[in-house]
């Protein structure tokens, strides 16, 4: 039997850590050669990390949020023969992941009934209101053997003496503290940075699109196989034809150069909402494009968004970012400019 270590390997270029967003296994698992152990985020994507060889989990490198160096022990596999029984583990190891037995259940206790107390005899509709109220039948004072509602009704009425107080609803709800990882932690801290470094200024004006929204109906007529158009690839058609005209509109400014560089090609990030947060996958060359394979595209791109597969170089090196309310609709919006 040996104790394997697998080190993080490098993920990415230029990545000096990377962020455990999942863990596929636990202490103790017996796990085989290529099984996933981890899901890592780097700057820009999830990776899925898998393991050189078999073996059984021994240690793992830290929890879901922590952060693991590039070259830094991610987990630490006992590797050997198998047994018998199959666990791949001898017998101190094996003894050491052994469950524990479930403790026995507790005898029941009885209550004492303190001095003076008396059993009150009420109907199950009095005896819930007087639990809602938080009144103790007890402190009721009745003209027969049995609390009736009367009786509540009075003691509302005249509890007040004796600092009883009838408790309000509350619309409120319990605070909650939600950890920001992974994707998330990514996105909170690029538009926390955009916000500190890029001015942002927001202009507002109204279009009559009827021709155009005319054009895009007649082309999803008569558009056979391809995919359906909505009004993004044309506003990319028409921001690419622009473009050449405000070429600083499609600029970066290096604050520590203060250099202005003018893109001579048109990377359009696109914003795409997914379950794990916002991401704005690019798209390369868009002014080569014409509008069915612009459509396309987009619907590539946001797919792999979607489902986690979008590599590094697809949702990195954006010109321009285009933000679509699609069918959320509103008059106007002023979202953050990705960096």
């Amino acid at each position: 039997m040996s104790t394997f270590t697998f080190k993080l390997p490098d993920i990415g270029e230029g990545i000096a850590e990377a962020e455990i967003v999942a863990w596929h296994v636990k202490i103790g698992d017996r796990i085989g050669e290529d099984q996933p152990l981890a899901d890592m985020m780097t700057d820009k994507a999830t990776v899925e990390i898998e393991s050189p060889v078999a073996g059984v989990v021994m240690a793992l490198a830290g929890e879901v949020g922590d952060r693991v160096p590039i070259g830094g022990v991610l987990v630490e596999l006992e590797t050997g023969a198998v047994a018998a029984d199959g666990p791949l583990v001898d017998a101190p190891i094996a003894a050491s992941l052994a469950p524990e037995p479930p403790p026995e259940p507790a005898k029941p206790q009885k209550t004492a009934v303190p001095e003076g107390s008396r059993r009150v005899l009420a109907s199950p509709a009095v005896r819930a209101r007087a639990r809602d109220l938080g009144i103790d039948l007890a402190q009721i004072k009745s003209d027969g053997e049995h609390v009736r509602h009367a009786d509540i009704d009075a003691f509302l009425r005249y509890g007040g003496a004796q600092g009883y107080q009838v408790p309000h609803a509350s619309h409120a709800w319990a605070d909650e503290t939600v950890n920001v990882i992974g994707l998330r932690r990514k996105i909170a801290e690029n538009m926390a940075a955009a916000k500190r470094h890029i001015p942002h200024f927001t202009y507002v004006d109204e279009l009559d699109v009827t021709k155009l929204e005319d054009a895009r109906a007649d082309l999803n007529a008569n558009r056979g196989a391809r995919p359906k158009l909505t009004v993004l690839p044309l506003l990319i058609v028409a921001i690419c034809r622009a473009l050449p005209r405000f070429p600083m509109l499609n600029a970066r400014y290096d604050d520590e150069a203060d250099v202005v560089t003018r893109s001579g090609r048109v990377h359009l990030g696109i914003a795409t909402q997914t379950d794990t947060g916002l991401m704005v996958p690019v798209v390369r060359d868009a002014q080569d494009q014409n509008v069915w394979q612009l459509a396309a595209e987009i619907a590539r791109l946001a797919e792999a968004a979607r489902t986690g597969t979008a590599t590094s170089a697809e949702l990195g090196g954006s010109t321009l970012t285009l933000t679509s309310m699609g069918p959320l609709g509103g008059i106007a919006t002023t979202p953050i400019i990705n960096r």
